[in-house]
C-alpha cells in the first residue's frame, strides 16, 4: 500500500511538472520577438528569462554617382540583442552592432575594412491598457558610441520610444512605433507604422514603412518586408529586405535572423 501511494504521488508530481512545462511553452508562444524590422514590439520577456535575437548577418548596400564615377559601399554585420526579464512588465535590453565588414569601391579602387560596432543599453516597460486586443510599451535607450571609429555613431544617442499594437484578429496585427532621438544637441524622430499577418500555422509576414527626419537634414523613407518562420513556440527564424527610396543615397538592406527565448 505504501509503495502504491508513493508511485501515485510521484505520478502526480510528474503530471504537475509537465503541466508547468507546457504552461511555460504557452507563455513563450504568446511572447513576441522584436526582430525583424525597425519597429518596437510591445511584448515583455517574462521575469528571469532571456530572449536572444541575432542577425545571420545583415547586409547594407549603398550606391551613388559622383561626377560620373560610380561609388558603392557594402556592409555586413552580425548585430545581436539580448532581452532580460527583470520584472513582471519590465525588461533590460543589451544590444551590440557586432562584428562589421565593409567594402568600399570608387571607380576601379577597392578598400576593405572591418571592426566592431556600438553597444546599446535600454529598458522597455509595458503599460497596462486593460484591453486584450490593444497593447502599449515604452522604451528608454542609449547608444554608447563605443565601437571602432569607422563603425560608430561617434556621439552618444539618447532614444525614447513608444509602441502600440492592435490585434484585429488572430491573423492580423497593426503596429505603430515612434522614436525620439537626441545626439550632440541635434534632434531626430521616426514614425513606423507596420502590419503583421498570418500566412499559415507556422509562417507569417510583415510590412512596415519607416519615416525618419533628422534636424537640418533631408527626410528618409524606407519600406521593409519579410517573413517569419515560427519553428517552435520559443524559436523563430526570419528573412527581410528593405529599400530606402528617398535618401540622397538610396540603400538596400537585407538579411536573415534567428531569435530564441530561453
Amino acid at each position: 500500500m505504501k509503495l502504491t501511494y508513493i508511485n501515485k504521488r510521484w505520478r502526480h508530481v510528474a503530471v504537475v511538472a509537465v503541466m508547468a512545462m507546457n504552461s511555460q511553452l504557452s507563455l513563450a508562444g504568446a511572447f513576441g520577438f522584436d526582430r525583424p524590422g525597425e519597429g518596437l514590439g510591445t511584448a515583455i520577456v517574462p521575469q528571469a528569462r532571456l530572449a536572444w535575437e541575432q542577425s545571420l548577418p545583415t547586409a547594407n548596400y549603398i550606391e551613388s554617382d559622383d561626377h560620373g564615377i560610380k561609388q558603392s559601399t557594402l556592409t555586413l554585420q552580425s548585430d545581436v540583442l539580448a532581452r532580460i526579464g527583470v520584472g513582471a512588465d519590465t525588461e533590460l535590453r543589451i544590444g551590440w552592432d557586432g562584428a562589421v565588414w565593409q567594402r568600399q569601391k570608387q571607380g576601379t579602387l577597392t578598400q576593405d575594412s572591418d571592426g566592431i560596432g556600438d553597444v546599446t543599453l535600454g529598458l522597455k516597460r509595458a503599460i497596462n491598457t486593460h484591453d486584450e486586443q490593444f497593447s502599449w510599451a515604452l522604451l528608454a535607450q542609449v547608444n554608447l558610441a563605443n565601437g571602432d571609429d569607422e563603425f560608430s555613431v561617434e556621439k552618444k544617442i539618447y532614444t525614447l520610444g513608444s509602441a502600440i499594437d492592435y490585434q484585429y484578429s488572430d491573423d492580423l496585427n497593426t503596429t505603430m512605433t515612434l522614436y525620439y532621438e537626441m545626439q550632440d544637441g541635434a534632434f531626430a524622430w521616426s514614425a513606423i507604422p507596420g502590419l503583421q499577418y498570418k500566412i499559415s500555422e507556422r509562417w507569417s509576414g510583415f510590412s512596415e514603412y519607416v519615416y525618419h527626419k533628422q534636424e537640418s537634414q533631408r527626410s528618409e523613407s524606407t519600406v521593409n518586408n519579410g517573413v517569419i518562420w515560427t519553428i517552435t513556440d520559443n524559436l523563430q527564424m526570419d528573412a527581410a529586405i528593405g529599400y530606402t527610396f528617398s535618401s540622397a543615397q538610396p540603400q538596400v538592406n537585407a538579411g536573415f535572423g534567428v531569435a530564441y527565448l530561453f
